[in-house]
């Protein structure tokens, strides 16, 4: 485990951070998708959820990938 952030480059920090935002982002992903398919099965009640979960996943997916990727 790090003990001093401040101790690690700003090279360093700046990687650490793009790969805690990219598992960030793959994580709500994921919970997304799982909502959605609970839905799908009957086990929470659908009001549009699936769709918008769906879609909150893709953009998640796509804005953590493409904020990491801009700045790598």
């Amino acid at each position: 485990m790090i003990r001093d952030w401040h101790a690690l480059s700003d090279d360093m920090q700046l990687v650490l951070t793009q790969q805690a935002l990219l598992r960030a982002a793959e994580t709500i992903a994921q919970q997304a998708e799982l909502l959605a398919l609970e839905m799908d099965s009957g086990n929470l009640r659908d009001r549009g959820g699936p769709d918008a979960l769906r879609l909150l996943a893709a953009v998640v997916r796509v804005s953590g990938c493409d904020n990491v990727a801009g700045h790598a």
